[in-house]
């Protein structure tokens, strides 16, 4: 008895005829029969009552109907778990990464599952966080550490990893800096140093002011935090970044922006499809950035970009 031969008895069950078996399993009607016949023999029992213009199921062929699929579906797994375990000796994994985004936990998830995988090709691709979320969506990209100002992005599996909400930062002497808070409303008129589009944090930024109908002036773009807080400190205008972005940078001012309830997100995404390599890199990032949870993440996070 031959996979290939249950194969064949199951398409002419299901499509009652042998010339569209044959079709479906791509080879002639007279070798569907000739294997099915041979089948019957191996069995001892007649699978379909031929006296009919369809073929339809004996009682044999009845009872053996569902052992067959079991048996096809037996080896389709056993094929797959094979299959897996080659891709994680040999296979090849791309991993997005906000630019700008230095986060540490990230890159102990790769060196663990690297320690665990090394046939595995690594790639790591920086970009902002829309083109990313968009390669993650292809298949282009297996996972990605990005910012957002979402949850759970469309479509993706998501792991939040940091959320904040927005400040203004300014340097000692500017207006704002005797203030313990401001508004969006205090930000319009000024000059803004902010991430370009497609970075989440921009997303946020953006997104309040349209709710307000505010349109501020966005002076100078970086996708770098060190840069946007650098401009800010030299009086280029008010920086809007992240708290954690600012910590390193005692010369400047952080204020809360009140009316910008929205966090800026740092996520992991990925889709629910990926293979078996990306889902074992899954299980080194949930446990390295559940370790590093408790951690402060200072100017690491390089924020939601």
């Amino acid at each position: 008895m031959e996979l290939r031969q249950l194969e064949y008895f199951v398409a002419v069950a299901e499509e009652r005829n042998f010339t569209r078996a044959a079709e479906r399993v791509h080879i002639s009607q007279s070798g569907v029969s000739a294997q099915i016949r041979q089948l019957e023999r191996e069995l001892g029992a007649e699978l379909f009552d031929r006296s009919a213009r369809s073929a339809t199921l004996t009682v044999a062929g009845k009872a053996a109907l569902e052992h067959a699929r079991a048996a096809l579906a037996a080896a389709g797994a056993l094929g797959q778990a094979v299959g897996e375990v080659t891709d994680l000796i040999r296979g090849r994994l791309t991993v997005g990464m906000v630019i700008g985004c230095t986060i540490t936990p990230l890159f102990d998830a790769l060196a663990a599952f690297h320690r665990a995988h090394p046939g595995v090709e690594i790639s790591l691709l920086e970009d902002n966080s829309d083109r990313l979320v968009e390669g993650v969506r292809a298949g282009t990209v297996d996972l990605a550490l990005i910012g957002t100002a979402t949850a759970t992005p469309e479509g993706l599996g998501a792991l939040t990893i940091i959320s904040e909400r927005l400040v203004a930062v300014v340097q000692a002497g500017h207006p704002l800096a005797s203030l313990p808070r401001v508004t969006l409303r205090d930000l319009v008129d000024l000059p803004i140093i902010c991430m370009p589009p497609g970075t989440g944090l921009r997303t946020v930024f953006d997104q309040a002011c349209a709710a307000r109908n505010l349109r501020p002036l966005i002076a100078l773009q970086a996708s770098a935090a060190d840069a946007i807080a650098d401009l800010a400190g030299r009086g280029l205008g008010v920086a809007v970044l992240c708290d954690s972005m600012v910590g390193g940078h005692r010369d400047l001012t952080a204020l809360p922006i009140d009316d910008v309830e929205t966090p800026a997100l740092l996520a992991l995404v990925w889709k629910d499809t990926h293979g078996p390599a990306a889902r074992e890199l899954l299980v080194h990032a949930h446990r390295a950035f559940g370790a590093g949870r408790g951690r402060a993440p200072g100017r690491e996070p390089g924020g939601a970009g």
